[in-house]
């Protein structure tokens, strides 16, 4: 947790501890809640729109048939 804390990728933290997969360094490692709000912060909220799927006639059409 402490090299992650200080900015070491995490690939290089299952190198270091000899993990054949980073799969492996995953089980063990846990982001504390200030990791978790540092990441947060750096998130921005999407320049889209959320809008609503309309299915085109052809495809009503077949799934009626069904």
């Amino acid at each position: 947790m402490h090299l992650l804390q200080s900015g070491v990728r995490f690939n290089m933290n299952a190198l270091w501890l000899g993990h054949e997969s980073t799969t492996t360094t995953h089980r063990y490692v846990e982001a504390d809640l200030a990791m978790k709000e540092k990441a947060l912060a750096r998130l921005e909220e999407p320049d889209t729109k959320m809008g609503r799927y309309k299915a085109p006639d052809s495809l009503l059409r077949f799934l009626q048939t069904l």
